[in-house]
């Protein structure tokens, strides 16, 4: 008898969280295809490396996702197959070279390969693995049981103060990290924020992430209009980093009081609020929670408060529950001594990484990125 895939039903870390049983993202997804879009297809696997492939529970643009158990260890995972073909054939374009959504979607599960494989942090979904047959790809994804903030928002209504810190602490702690490495997600929203089975923050959904060297501005339009920056809105250039930051803010105006600061039904009205950045503040908000949602919804970004600044702010300085979760574990990037090893020739610099960072930097020619890597000053200065 071959011993089942599926993972336990996560019972509820509190009686009152009133999730959905069983409704991971990915569950979510098959459900509102009506299960027709993620069926197993003819030829599927049973084994890829040494994970155990179980039933299919999602479908995106760009492939669809199992749940997976390793032979050893027993640990869960999600693991999104995507068709190589469709990898191959859009290698050579740039997000703005491409055509429709399927072509967007493909280019977006290279950036998220890229930039997970970069980042390790708490509260950021892991990408465990990378595997591929002839014909598709396999990323080895963390499964996250607890679903999406989301909904865990939804079925709650507004949070305490003390438990909306805590989220948002963890939030900002992962976001923090990424910009470190001038990774900016630009599609913070709680959609994109799931919950584990201790109700920790892991930041997904790296497909609109880009790499931001310090020197340059992001120019495209990317992100959910309720959470977008006024910047971004208006078609300007932007830096990213100070863009996160304004969804952050959006993030915690939701977890305070259960719904949007700027929300309309009509799109251009919606889009109108956003840059004029006006809103009503609830009067029965904490003051700290008042201070910190007002600095960080500044429409100016050259204004805005800076992640330093909202780290040290008093209102993520609130003291967490002992049960409900870890404390946050401070984690910082390599230092620079660590890995600035100056490149002496071409032939010393990785294919693969050469790949992945014509993958970053859409835009840039291989021969431009050789030269940069080339230079000594440009290498120091993109890693401090």
């Amino acid at each position: 008898m071959t011993e089942p895939v599926d993972p336990p039903t996560p019972s509820p870390p509190r009686a009152r969280h009133s999730r959905r049983k069983g409704q991971t993202r990915f569950e979510k997804e098959a459900a509102a295809t009506g299960g027709k879009a993620a069926a197993d297809q003819p030829g599927d696997p049973k084994v890829i490396g040494p994970w155990r492939i179980g039933r299919t529970i999602g479908k995106g643009a760009s492939g669809r996702v199992k749940i997976a158990k390793h032979s050893r260890t027993g640990q869960y995972a999600a693991i999104k197959i995507v068709p190589k073909h469709a990898l191959l054939f859009s290698s050579r374009m740039s997000i703005a070279d491409a055509g429709n959504k399927h072509d967007k979607a493909v280019l977006g599960i290279e950036r998220e390969i890229v930039i997970m494989k970069l980042i390790d942090h708490p509260n950021v979904m892991a990408l465990y693995d990378v595997w591929e047959t002839a014909k598709e790809l396999y990323l080895v994804l963390e499964y996250v049981e607890g679903g999406e903030l989301f909904d865990y928002l939804v079925s709650q209504g507004r949070l305490p103060p003390d438990e909306a810190s805590r989220y948002f602490q963890q939030i900002i702690a992962g976001v923090d990290y990424c910009h470190r490495f001038n990774i900016c997600h630009r599609d913070l929203k709680p959609e994109n924020l799931l919950l584990d089975r201790e109700r920790n923050i892991k930041i997904a959904d790296f497909g609109m992430a880009a790499l931001e060297p310090s020197d340059k501005l992001l120019e495209t339009s990317c992100g959910s209009p309720h959470y977008a920056s006024p910047e971004i809105v208006a078609g300007m250039s932007y830096h990213g980093a100070a863009s996160d930051i304004w969804s952050c803010g959006v993030i915690l105006f939701a977890l305070l009081t259960g719904r949007l600061p700027f929300d309309d039904e009509n799109i251009r009205l919606l889009l109108q609020k956003v840059k004029n950045g006006k809103f009503v503040m609830p009067s029965e908000l904490p003051p700290d929670a008042k201070d910190l949602i007002t600095r960080m919804l500044v429409v100016d970004p050259e204004k805005r408060i800076t992640m330093a600044e909202i780290s040290s702010h008093p209102f993520c300085q609130r003291k967490q529950d002992t049960d409900s979760g870890r404390r946050l574990r401070v984690v910082d990037p390599p230092r620079l001594e660590q890995i600035a090893r100056p490149v002496k020739s071409d032939k010393e610099i990785d294919r693969d990484i050469l790949r992945n960072l014509k993958t970053l930097w859409c835009g840039s020619s291989e021969r431009a990125i050789v030269k940069a890597l080339l230079t000594p000053e440009w290498v120091l200065a993109h890693l401090s």
